[in-house]
């Protein structure tokens, strides 16, 4: 069965750190861009993390940029986000979601990411992450 499947979420009090897994099986991932997505209550999806197949290039939106990173480990067919120093205005479901790499070839990693993942077919279903004292 080809999926993804995100792990690592939890509540932590603010200026804490989580790291968030999201395993592939019945595919390989390191053919696919694999973004991080996250949507609040009342709010839209956003991108939060994304990362190409190919090169490595990565984007990270502003909010989070300098406290989270985003890598990935194709030996264990699984992409991690580093989450430090985090916020309340942090707290939401967290997804992550692959794209075919051929995406890639007519659109940025930076575009595809603040396109809230339109251009991702396949995803998760969601850890949340709660922070709060």
């Amino acid at each position: 069965q080809v999926q993804l499947v995100e792990s690592g979420g939890g509540l932590v009090q603010p200026g804490g750190s989580l790291r968030l897994s999201c395993a592939a099986s019945g595919f390989t991932l390191d053919i696919y861009a694999i973004g991080w997505f996250r949507q609040a209550p009342g709010k839209e999806r956003e991108g939060v993390s994304c990362i190409s197949s190919s090169d490595g290039s990565t984007y990270y939106a502003d909010s989070v940029k300098g406290r989270f990173t985003i890598s990935r480990d194709n030996a264990k067919n699984t992409v991690y986000l580093q989450m430090n120093s985090l916020k309340p205005e942090d707290t939401a479901v967290y997804y992550c979601a692959a794209a075919p790499a051929v995406v890639t070839t007519i659109m940025t990693i930076a575009t595809m990411c603040r396109r809230a993942g339109y251009e991702y077919d396949l995803w998760g279903q969601g850890t949340q992450v709660t922070v709060s004292s």
